[in-house]
């Protein structure tokens, strides 16, 4: 921006505290949904009669839709206002989700999953783009962002509780039901409260090319990934979706390069501090999606826990990731330069999936489980804030939306993939451990115990993986993230050469 766009900062708006507990609110929707649902799953496969098949669906239809369409939902909500955007996914996310608590078939099941996607791509850039632009004090702005990241990080092990919960004590239905008080309250407190600043609008004509080729794009990596887990590596249909995806990315990338009105402006993603924050962050998401999903089965299959008690032993994560987020991060990020939150958080992380990789049949909740998760929590918390501040600091407020979008794109797209990455790797191993040792196994209660063993073994091979990318998103982060810490005023300046301070974007009245 010329030196001329520099000015005193506005008036903050006296709502915006207010605000921010609604925005979190739908946020806490959000992320909850992506675990809820998988604790209600057996029992709604029984009760519509879901094909073994078929269950993926269930998760993949959401995760499609919303992985696909996120980068056009920021868009939108940079088109409309952000409030508008936020109001309206709130709406459809709660419409959808009543839609699947009545649904009667596999059909009407998938289609409720998918929509929840679509309104949950316009709502979840919209939440994170208000809030990058109405707080726009660098303290403010730190705790703001600390609240919101410790509710994307903790929010998924808050599913597992209430999915818990809610499936043992009541009916898989309440499960999707329990998103529609979450939705009214966040739209109807957003509606009255939220006083989204002026002049932050995008109206640029719609880049239609970009949408079509970004969506196929995205959608055909999230679906590789998805195929990949249940149908293997090498599955044609599955490499297929590989191939299509880089074309149709490669060609997203060309056509933004060139088109007047871009969907997702190159300036976006090519500056050092973002490109290095969604980088980092999708690969720290892919570690945590693989551990939460085998720290839920090890817990249930091997420890025999129920779904809820299975919850509660996430309890010391949340608790660490409120921790780091709300406390460490926020009260550091006004005085040191966020790769020195960012990388020892990430290697913090890192210690506590090293410890996991000691898992055992037999291994104590107590003197195992429990410091891993808390320094998984801590160290994830401590990153998660300041990455998510930094993605949406010093972006022109008409790019606030897509900026925003790229932080939920690369958090989406690291889901998929860990999960399927994670999972295989997993697989792969306890397939090889049983194969070697259940000769040996001459009853059926040593066949038994070969399997769980194999299984342990598998986990533990997978966490390795998952310590070794959690080091890469450290090193990125270090490597990348070259920006000061934040000015203490709040100004409008370029984002070239932050090296010494990041300013804080306002947003001209």
């Amino acid at each position: 921006m010329s030196e001329t766009a520099v000015k005193a900062p506005s008036v903050p708006d006296a709502n915006r505290w207010k605000a921010l507990v609604f925005i979190a609110l739908a946020q806490l929707m959000v992320v909850l949904d992506a675990t809820i649902v998988n604790i209600a799953l057996p029992s709604a496969q029984e009760d519509l009669g879901i094909s073994d098949g078929n269950r993926q669906w269930v998760v993949t239809a959401y995760a499609l839709a919303f992985g696909g369409l996120l980068l056009f939902g920021g868009r939108i909500a940079d088109l409309w206002g952000r409030k508008k955007a936020f109001v309206v996914g709130l709406g459809g996310f709660a419409a959808a989700s009543a839609l699947g608590g009545a649904a009667t078939n596999e059909a009407m099941m998938f289609g409720a999953r998918a929509l929840q996607g679509v309104f949950g791509a316009l709502l979840a850039p919209a939440a994170l783009s208000l809030l990058a632009v109405m707080f726009t004090d660098a303290k403010e702005r730190a705790k703001a962002f600390g609240i919101y990241g410790a509710i994307a990080g903790g929010g998924g092990a808050v599913g597992l509780i209430l999915g818990g919960f809610l499936t043992e004590y009541l009916d898989w239905r309440w499960t999707f039901f329990v998103n529609i008080p979450f939705a009214v309250v966040a739209a109807a407190g957003a509606y009255f409260v939220i006083r989204e600043p002026e002049g932050g609008r995008n109206r640029s004509p719609l880049d239609v090319p970009g949408v079509i080729l970004s969506t196929l794009g995205l959608v055909a990596l999230v679906y590789g990934f998805t195929r990949a887990e249940s149908e293997g590596w090498s599955d044609a249909v599955t490499v297929g979706m590989f191939v299509a995806s880089v074309v149709l990315l490669l060609a997203f990338v060309v056509v933004e390069s060139r088109v007047k009105a871009p969907l997702l402006p190159l300036r976006v993603v090519t500056e050092r501090n973002r490109g290095g924050i969604y980088l980092s962050l999708g690969l720290a998401i892919i570690a945590m999606f693989g551990l939460f999903l085998f720290l839920t089965y090890y817990l249930q299959i091997v420890k025999g826990y129920s779904p809820v008690k299975t919850g509660f032993a996430f309890l010391p994560m949340i608790a660490g990731m409120i921790t780091g987020s709300t406390q460490i991060g926020t009260r550091l990020m006004t005085r040191v330069a966020p790769r020195l939150l960012m990388g020892p958080g990430f290697l913090v992380a890192a210690l506590g999936m090293l410890l996991l990789t000691q898992l055992e049949i037999g291994s104590s909740y107590a003197a195992l489980l429990l410091p891993a998760m808390v320094l998984l929590g801590l160290g994830m918390g401590t990153a998660f804030m300041p990455a998510m501040s930094l993605a949406t600091q010093g972006v022109e407020p008409r790019d606030s939306g897509v900026a925003s979008a790229m932080v939920n794109t690369s958090q989406q797209v690291g889901g998929a993939i860990g999960t399927a990455l994670l999972n295989t790797i997993a697989a792969s191993a306890t397939t090889s451990y049983i194969a070697d040792h259940i000769v040996g196994a001459t009853s059926r209660s040593q066949q038994q115990l070969v399997q769980l063993e194999g299984m342990v073994r598998g986990y533990t091979s997978a966490i390795w993986f998952a310590v070794g990318i959690l080091v890469v998103a450290a090193t990125i982060a270090f490597t990348f993230v070259n920006a000061g810490r934040p000015n203490m005023t709040a100004v409008t300046g370029s984002d070239e050469d932050a090296l010494d301070e990041v300013p804080i974007p306002v947003v001209a009245h």
